[in-house]
């Protein structure tokens, strides 16, 4: 019934505008540009992101609706724009931990978590730590994924076969190798050379999509990755932030960031192995000394990331970015369950706060606050303190 009000009261908000909005969730990406646009250098930039961290086509329904995700955001008030962090990624978390140990948290750092603490009542009592250590607290709040939390941390009986059922069909299939590269010098491309010297030109500071002239390109190179090999023309995502930020790298060098697409999680021919990943990383080189020559001569070093690695480091079931996918089934009241989309678990006091809970991926921190708030709604009807 709250989902039928809440429903109607945006369907009363949206207006004229809900058709729109019904097609945004439901077509294809490229339908949408299509009808909008006529360069397909433009069209196939756009769509990108449609399908960024998604093993989609811009061709394929609901494809549209990632575009929307990624766009309907902002930075300091400006719609669609993102934004470098200074001193990198690890610079948020470490802003964030400042924050929470002014207000008295306590922070651990490698200390994996076993298992939970839960009664045979199935309320949750706390953590188990691979050192044995336990820590008791009247909550938890999993930023693991669903599959992680549900599957790997809590014993079976502790849950419904309909609801590990459930979890094990919840769909994390992920397209993309990440790439870090530090270089000596800044890309020289042949569509804007360098007229700077060593300077950043606007570019450099931007977002850079390369084998992305048309969008056709990306599906072909979805195709690959459905038929079980890495895209022989992959897309790259290539962001620079030392063009931005001089912590990130020393004087005179920078650091260039691949976001590439389509890598299976599982090749069809053969594993991951350390061959194979310099082996999809040399031909993503190869596609972007085409574009700025003398490019491969200025890598200093590199680090591949491919799905199996950003499973085992970060513990992104199936490398998922996203912590599931921003499919229409996966969305709103189906994230990550029609059941618990509301971050509260069938264990009490046991909440999901990360990204496979609404509204989903992106560094926004709306599924923690909105976790958080439901915590706290949890502790004060228990009064707890």
């Amino acid at each position: 019934m709250v989902t039928v009000n809440l429903s109607f009261f945006s369907g009363r908000t949206l207006g004229k505008d809900l058709p729109y909005f019904y097609e945004f969730l439901t077509a294809p990406a490229a339908k949408i540009l299509h009808s909008w646009f006529e360069s397909e250098p433009l069209k196939a930039s756009l769509a990108t992101d449609a399908v960024i961290g998604a093993m989609l086509s811009p061709e394929h329904s609901g494809s549209a609706y990632v575009l929307l995700h990624h766009v309907m955001g902002e930075i300091d008030g400006i719609k669609g724009a993102w934004a470098y962090v200074e001193g990198g990624m690890g610079a948020l978390s470490a802003s964030i931990a400042n924050s929470a140990r002014s207000y008295g948290a306590q922070i651990f750092t490698d200390k994996p978590v076993q298992s939970l603490l839960v009664t045979p009542g199935k309320e949750v009592r706390g953590v188990v730590l691979q050192s044995g250590q336990e820590i008791r607290s009247k909550i938890v709040l999993s930023n693991a994924t669903a599959k992680v939390t549900f599957l790997d941390l809590l014993e079976k009986e502790v849950l419904s076969n309909d609801l590990l059922n459930s979890v094990k069909s919840i769909d994390y299939t992920s397209p993309v190798t990440k790439i870090n590269v530090a270089v000596s010098r800044l890309p020289d491309f042949i569509a804007d050379p360098n007229r700077n010297g060593e300077r950043p030109m606007p570019h450099h500071c931007a977002t850079i999509h390369l084998n992305t002239e048309t969008t056709e390109m990306l599906h072909e190179a979805y195709l690959d990755a459905a038929n079980g090999r890495y895209s022989r023309k992959p897309i790259i995502e290539m962001t620079i932030p030392s063009s931005l930020d001089s912590t990130v790298a020393p004087p005179g060098g920078h650091v260039v960031q691949m976001f590439t697409q389509y890598t299976p999680f599982k090749l069809a021919d053969s594993e991951w192995t350390e061959e194979k990943k310099n082996e999809y990383a040399d031909r993503v080189f190869d596609d972007v000394e085409r574009y700025a020559p003398g490019f491969k001569s200025s890598v200093v070093g590199r680090d591949i990331l491919t799905g199996p690695d950003l499973e085992r480091i970060f513990g992104l079931t199936g490398g998922n970015i996203f912590h599931g996918a921003m499919s229409l089934d996966q969305l709103y009241f189906f994230r990550p369950l029609p059941w618990y989309s509301n971050y509260q678990t069938p264990v009490t006091g046991l909440f999901l706060c990360g990204s496979g809970t609404h509204p989903g991926g992106g560094v926004m921190g709306a599924p923690g606050r909105l976790a958080a708030l439901a915590a706290l709604k949890f502790l004060k009807k228990k009064k707890y303190t």
